[in-house]
C-alpha cells in the first residue's frame, strides 16, 4: 500500500498548497490578519506530506517494486543501489516530483526565516510560492503520476537509462532544480512587493541572499552536467550549445544580472524596473526550460521522454504566472519611476552596463535556441544552430562585460572615484597582458586571434577582485562574508575564462585507428595501444582498453578507457579513460571496433581543463559565502504605515512546530 499512501500523501500536498495560496494572498488583501496564522502551518503540512510522496516512491525503487509504473521503467534488480535512489529522479515523473519536494523545502525555509518580514509581506510571499506548488503537484498528479500500478506486477525492470548511471549524473538533477526552484523565491517576492506596494529596498535586501543561494546551486548544477558530458559520451567536449543546456545557461545569466540588479536596488533604491523585470525573467525561463524538456520540442541527450500533452500544460501555466506578474507589473509601474541620480564612473552605472550585457547575452542564447524550433513550426525546413553561431554572437557581449566587471569592482557609489585604485588597476591590468604574453610564448601549437585578448582579460579580473580584500587585510580591516564572496566570485570568474582560452586555444586532438602495438603523436605525447581486457560490471559487460601514454620517450599515462553493454537495455556506452591533473588532461575514448584488432580512438590532451569545474565551484562557493553576510539576518525597520497588530505578526513564522525564537 505504499504507493497509493505516497499517492494520498500528493493530493494532500495539493490541497495544502492550495490553503497556502488562498490564505496567503486573500488574508493581505481582506485586511484578515487571522488567516495569516494558517498559512504557516499549511507550508509545514506541504512539506511532511511531499516528503512522505518521495519516500514511498524511494522505497519501492530500493525494494524493487515492479507493481510500480515509473519503478519497472526505470530501474533493474541488478542495478546497484545508489543508483536505484538516483533512479528516482531519472525519468520525467519522478523528477517532477523531487521538483515539486525542492519548491517545498525553499518555501518551508523562507517560512522558517520569515520572522524578519512584516507578516502580511511574509504572508504574500508565502502564498504566492503556494500558486506555483498548486501548478506543481496538479501537473503532477494530472498527467505525471509516479505512483501508477502495473497489473500485473513486471518480473523485472527495463533498468535506469545507462547515460543516467554516473555519479556526477545522479547529483546534477538535484543540483539543477535546487536552482530552478530557487528562482521561484525571487519571483515570489518579486510579486509579493508589487502586491504591496512597497517597492523600497528592504524586499531587495530580503530577496538578495536566497536568489545568491539559487544562483549557487544552478552554478554547481550546470558544471557537473558539463563534467559528465565531458568524461561520460566519449566526445571529448565540455559544452556543445545543446538546446538543453542553454535552458539552464539561460536562467543563469538573467540569474547573475538579478544578482548585480538586487545590489543596486538594495543600496540606493534604484533599478526597481530592472530588478522586478529580471526576478520574473529568470522565473520564466526555468519554466521554459521545463517545457523544453519534457514537452517533446526538442532531441537531446538531456531530455525526457516526449509527451505533448505534458508541454502544454506547462505552457499554460508559464503564460499564466507569467502573465500574472507583468499585469502586476504594469499595475504598479508608476511607483517605479526613481529621482536619484548618480554618475557615468559610478558603479550604478557599470552595475547597468552589466545588466545590458548579460540580456543582451541570454537574448542571442535564446534566438539560437529557439530557431529551429520557430523554423520548423512554420514550415520553414530544419534550421541547425550550433557554435558557429553561438560562440561569436556570445562573446560580443562577454568581452566587454568582463572588461567593465574589472574595473566596476573598485567603483563607489554615486560618485566613481576611480582615481583611488587607478594604480593597482593598471599594476593588475599589466600582469594580466603580462599572463597573455608568456602563455602565448610558452605555449606550442598556434595562437588564436582572441586568445591573448582572453588570457587578459582574465588575468585582469583575476587579479582586480583581489585588491580590495588584499588592501583590508594590510590595513588591518575586516572583511564581511560579502566582501569574500563577490571576490571569490569574480577572481573565480577570471580564473574560467583564463581556463576556457587556454582549453580552446591549445587542445591537442585526434582520432585515430590503433591496432595492438601501433603509435600515435598527439602534441607532444605519443598514445600506444597496448590491448584488450574483458570487462564485467554489476549490470553490464564490455572491454576495458590500454592505452600507455609516452612523453620524450617517458611513460606518463596509462589510461583505461572502455565500452560498455548493458544488458537490460543492450545500450553500448563509452567510458573515457582520463588522467587528470592540474595542469592538463590526457585523454583516450574508444570509438568502433574497426576489426582485425583495430579500434578508432579519440585522443585528446586538454591544458587547465579542470580550472572550469574548479572556477564553476568557486563561483558558487563565493556566492554562499555572500549570502552568509550578517546583514540579511538583521531585521529591516520598516514605515509604521506598514505594520500589522503584534498576533498577526506572530502569525506566519510562529505557527511553525519547532521554529527558533
Amino acid at each position: 500500500m505504499l504507493p497509493e499512501i505516497g499517492h494520498f500523501a500528493l493530493i494532500l500536498a495539493l490541497l495544502l498548497a492550495a490553503a497556502q495560496a488562498f490564505f496567503g494572498l486573500a488574508g493581505p488583501a481582506l485586511g484578515r490578519d487571522r488567516w495569516l496564522a494558517v498559512v504557516g502551518p499549511a507550508v509545514t503540512g506541504q512539506f511532511v506530506m511531499v516528503s512522505a510522496a518521495i519516500g514511498t516512491l524511494l522505497v519501492a525503487f530500493v525494494q524493487n517494486d515492479f507493481s510500480v509504473a515509473y519503478v519497472a521503467q526505470n530501474s533493474n534488480s541488478a542495478l546497484p543501489v545508489f543508483y536505484r535512489v538516483a533512479a528516482l529522479w531519472g525519468a520525467h515523473e519522478g523528477s517532477l516530483l523531487l521538483w515539486g519536494w525542492i519548491l517545498v523545502a525553499w518555501t518551508l525555509a523562507v517560512a522558517l526565516r520569515s520572522r524578519q518580514l512584516p507578516a502580511r509581506f511574509a504572508a504574500r510571499v508565502l502564498g504566492v510560492l503556494g500558486i506555483v506548488s498548486v501548478g506543481f503537484h496538479l501537473f503532477t498528479l494530472a498527467t505525471s503520476n509516479p505512483f501508477a500500478r502495473l497489473f500485473p506486477a513486471a518480473p523485472d525492470g527495463r533498468d535506469l537509462n545507462p547515460l543516467l548511471q554516473d555519479p556526477a549524473l545522479a547529483a546534477h538533477p538535484p543540483m539543477l532544480y535546487a536552482g530552478y526552484v530557487g528562482f521561484s523565491v525571487a519571483f515570489a517576492f518579486a510579486c509579493a512587493a508589487m502586491l504591496e506596494g512597497r517597492l523600497d529596498q528592504a524586499w531587495a535586501r530580503w530577496t538578495r541572499p536566497w536568489t545568491t543561494v539559487a544562483w549557487a546551486f544552478l552554478t554547481i548544477g550546470i558544471g557537473l552536467g558539463s563534467w559528465w558530458a565531458y568524461y561520460e559520451l566519449g566526445w571529448g567536449g565540455y559544452w556543445f550549445w545543446d538546446p538543453v543546456e542553454n535552458a539552464s545557461f539561460m536562467p543563469w545569466l538573467i540569474g547573475t544580472a538579478l544578482i548585480h540588479s538586487l545590489a543596486v536596488t538594495e543600496k540606493r533604491g534604484l533599478f526597481k524596473s530592472w530588478t522586478l523585470l529580471l526576478a520574473i525573467l529568470a522565473f520564466s525561463l526555468s519554466l521554459l526550460g521545463t517545457f523544453l524538456v519534457r514537452s517533446g520540442v526538442l532531441v537531446s541527450v538531456h531530455s525526457f521522454a516526449a509527451d505533448p500533452a505534458r508541454g502544454i500544460f506547462i505552457l499554460s501555466f508559464l503564460v499564466v504566472m507569467i502573465g500574472g506578474a507583468l499585469a502586476l507589473y504594469a499595475w504598479r509601474a508608476p511607483q517605479l519611476k526613481s529621482r536619484a541620480g548618480f554618475e557615468l564612473t559610478s558603479r550604478e552605472s557599470f552595475l547597468l552596463f552589466n545588466n545590458i550585457l548579460l540580456v543582451v547575452a541570454t537574448a542571442t542564447v535564446f534566438a539560437g535556441t529557439m530557431a529551429p524550433l520557430i523554423s520548423d513550426a512554420l514550415g520553414l525546413g530544419t534550421l541547425s544552430v550550433g557554435a558557429q553561431y553561438f560562440d561569436p554572437t556570445f562573446l560580443l557581449p562577454m568581452l566587454p562585460l568582463l572588461a567593465l566587471a574589472a574595473v566596476g569592482l573598485h567603483a563607489s557609489w554615486k560618485k566613481g572615484r576611480l582615481g583611488e585604485r587607478r594604480g593597482a588597476l593598471l599594476v593588475t591590468l599589466v600582469c594580466g597582458l603580462l599572463l597573455a604574453v608568456a602563455v602565448i610564448v610558452g605555449a606550442s601549437g598556434g595562437t588564436a586571434v582572441l586568445t591573448p585578448v582572453g588570457l587578459a582579460l582574465g588575468g585582469w579580473l583575476l587579479l582586480s577582485a583581489l585588491i580590495d580584500p588584499v588592501d583590508r587585510l594590510r590595513r588591518r580591516l575586516s572583511l564581511t562574508p560579502a566582501i569574500v564572496g563577490m571576490a571569490l566570485s569574480h577572481a573565480a570568474l577570471g580564473l574560467f575564462v583564463i581556463s576556457l582560452t587556454t582549453v580552446e586555444s591549445y587542445t591537442a586532438e585526434r582520432d585515430v585507428a590503433l591496432g595492438v602495438g601501433e603509435s600515435a603523436t598527439v602534441g607532444q605525447y605519443e598514445y600506444r595501444f597496448l590491448g584488450l581486457q574483458p570487462l564485467e560490471g554489476p549490470n553490464y559487460d564490455g572491454v576495458r582498453g590500454e592505452i600507455a601514454v609516452f612523453e620524450d620517450g617517458r611513460q606518463v599515462s596509462l589510461l583505461h578507457p572502455e565500452k560498455r553493454r548493458y544488458w537490460v537495455q543492450q545500450s553500448v556506452m563509452t567510458e573515457a579513460g582520463i588522467d587528470m591533473q592540474f595542469s592538463r588532461d590526457i585523454f583516450a575514448a574508444l570509438g568502433e571496433d574497426l576489426g582485425s584488432g583495430r579500434w578508432s580512438v579519440r585522443a585528446q590532451v586538454r591544458p587547465m581543463i579542470n580550472y572550469l569545474w574548479l572556477s564553476a565551484l568557486l563561483m558558487a562557493f563565493g556566492g554562499l559565502i555572500a549570502a552568509a553576510d550578517r546583514r540579511y539576518r538583521r531585521p529591516v525597520a520598516t514605515p509604521q504605515a506598514q505594520q500589522v497588530p503584534v498576533a498577526a505578526d506572530q502569525g506566519v513564522g510562529q505557527a511553525l512546530p519547532g521554529r527558533a525564537g
